[in-house]
């Protein structure tokens, strides 16, 4: 039975002794809202439905005891986090030990001091609804968290592009470079098996790799023929420029290393520090590669545009000696089982 207050926390008690209800309703019933259950199967039922903030719990009972249907209770996702206090006449540490075993949080000894009840009752009622509002508190907290954080990835996404944007926006004839050399990374991190945040960094690394142009003269960038030794030189630079320029930025993951070392090799024959093996970043090899072929594949102001096909061929030929082989396979399953196009 119910009472008809709903503002009231609701009290389950379970049972099968009429007079040890009586006494508890009288002792409750002006401060809850009170159901009352004979067995453990109904009790049962009744908590599923209803959901009590608290269960007075009769161990001693036909069919099945208050112990057990504790335990099942605590079985339960829908009434594993209910309160349950038993209510015995037995005062036996072993059996109390039992209790606080299998999830009670209190006991009630027969016979009962109307009292005692009313105070152990309110002391677990208030501790419930102190635990609801600190989670309650929390979900808040954390809502507001992820509004935040959501709100910084999306100014960092926007300024990632816009700084993207700038560093291409000196040479136009690599303009869309770092937005596909992104995509083809990515593309191959994703046949490697990487996981979604190692491939995210590669995304944003790629999209800024050549950053560090912003400080070569646009006459070395864009004048057409071959370019001069000094000039390549002080083209050498950039992975540098670009390093300085990230390091202090706080990308989630190694962003301005991947970036530093996208023009080393293997063997050691790439710049501007001269890695190899295992000093090179994974993501690095990855985005190596991914630029190789992006600009073997695309026109330049010094030569036309060679495809897809011989850039291929080019980082198959250096397998092992300056690209990764284990890239280099998954490049080649990229265009070749995966069907790769650049955007």
């Amino acid at each position: 039975m119910l009472s008809a207050i709903p503002h009231k926390p609701l009290v389950q008690i379970v049972d099968d002794n009429p007079t040890n209800i009586d006494i508890l309703v009288n002792a409750l019933q002006e401060d809850y809202r009170l159901g009352i259950s004979k067995n453990g199967a109904r009790a049962m039922a009744y908590a599923a439905k209803h959901r009590p903030l608290l269960i007075l719990l009769d161990i001693m009972m036909p069919d099945m005891n208050g112990y057990d249907v504790c335990r099942k209770l605590k079985e339960s996702p829908r009434t594993s986090d209910i309160a349950v206090i038993f209510i015995t006449a037995v005062n036996e540490t072993s059996s109390k030990t039992k209790g606080f075993e299998i999830g009670a949080v209190d006991y009630i000894t027969k016979p009962f001091n109307a009292a005692e009840v009313r105070a152990r009752v309110q002391n677990h009622v208030n501790l419930r609804r102190m635990q609801e509002e600190l989670n309650n508190q929390n979900r808040i907290l954390q809502q507001k968290v992820e509004e935040k954080t959501a709100l910084t990835q999306q100014i960092l996404q926007l300024t990632i592009q816009s700084m993207s944007q700038m560093a291409e926006s000196r040479d136009p004839y690599t303009a869309g470079h770092q937005q596909r050399v992104a995509q083809l990374a990515c593309a191959i991190a994703g046949r490697m098996k990487m996981t979604a945040e190692e491939i995210d960094t590669i995304r944003v690394a790629g999209l800024l790799h050549d950053i560090g142009k912003f400080r070569i003269p646009t006459d070395i960038l864009n004048r057409p023929g071959k370019i001069l030794d000094v000039e390549y030189e002080f083209l050498k630079v950039h992975p540098t420029v670009a390093y300085d320029f990230l390091k202090d930025i706080p990308f989630p993951g190694p962003v301005s290393e991947i970036v530093y070392q996208h023009h080393e090799k293997l063997d050691g024959s790439g710049y501007p520090r001269g890695l190899s093996r295992d000093d090179i970043l994974p993501e690095a090899r990855i985005l190596t590669v991914a630029d190789v072929i992006e600009a073997m594949s695309s026109h330049r102001p010094y030569r036309p545009a060679l495809g897809t096909d011989i850039a291929l061929a080019e980082i198959v030929k250096h397998r092992g000696d300056q690209f990764d082989p284990e890239v280099v396979d998954a490049c080649e399953a990229v265009f070749n089982e995966d069907a790769f196009q650049f955007l």
